[in-house]
């Protein structure tokens, strides 16, 4: 099976794109470094021929609302029209749990209105939300700083590790689509604060973390409910703790 990953050279794809190979099947990994623009739409033509499923993880290159919204539905427009000409047959999206309850952001305004153009579309599609990754444990604590200390809200945090997001998006590529949308996480729950303070530790950052329920995660203010899936999710496998450790080996 040809398999197309829109935004093949960054985080996720990369992990997919090895996963999927290792299963026997034609991966084409696309980005703008290997010629394909979805926002110009140049080399999609090419890259889609004979393709059976699209997958796309692609970010925008920028959180701020109108860069972040000509992104989404340039790229959604052009990639959908691109697959109804080569007769793909499933449409896979990776997107954020809580997006349409963080719309005083830009960026997850931004977000919903790709999701939309995914349902609208007239493919079979399947939409994965996943919580935040571990890998931006990081970003996470910048946005907070201020001096030597991290203030952060103590609203409930479910991150989930860059692998197991891989790992659940092979498996939705590869089945049927479901024509809706199915949540990942991580396996532990526990306040952001809590979460980011176990990181900074790990990685011996000296910065103070300070819960603070009037801090904004990038401009956002958060509840219990604002970062955490609804009902049975799909859960990773892999606990903070375990990544923490293999990440301090590197």
């Amino acid at each position: 099976m040809k398999i197309v990953i829109i935004g093949g050279s960054g985080l996720i794809g990369t992990k997919l794109t090895a996963r999927l190979r290792n299963k026997g099947h034609e991966v084409v990994a696309a980005s703008p470094s290997s010629g394909v623009n979805t926002v110009t739409g140049e080399g999609l033509t090419e890259a889609l021929a004979g393709a059976n499923v699209v997958v796309d993880v692609a970010n925008s290159p920028s959180f701020e609302e109108e860069a972040a919204m000509t992104f989404f539905e340039k790229s959604g427009r052009n990639l959908t029209a691109a697959e109804k000409a080569a007769g793909v047959k499933h449409h896979v999206a990776l997107s954020v749990v809580g997006t349409d309850r963080l719309l005083e952001s830009g960026y997850f305004r931004a977000k919903l209105a790709q999701e939309k153009l995914v349902k609208t579309a007239g493919i079979p599609y399947s939409i994965v939300r996943s919580t935040q990754f571990f890998e931006f444990l990081g970003a996470i604590a910048q946005s907070g700083t201020i001096g030597r200390t991290v203030h952060l809200s103590p609203a409930l945090f479910q991150p989930i590790a860059a692998d197991d997001v891989a790992d659940a998006m092979a498996d939705v590529t590869l089945a049927a689509p479901i024509n809706g949308m199915i949540e990942i996480a991580g396996p532990d729950r526990a306040p952001l604060d809590e979460m980011v303070g176990r990181f900074l530790s790990a990685t011996r950052d000296s910065r103070t973390v300070v819960p603070d329920a009037h801090a904004r995660y990038f401009g956002i203010q958060l509840n219990d409910k604002s970062l955490t899936p609804g009902d049975r999710p799909r859960l990773g496998s892999i606990r903070l703790a375990q990544w923490l450790d293999a990440a301090s080996e590197k």
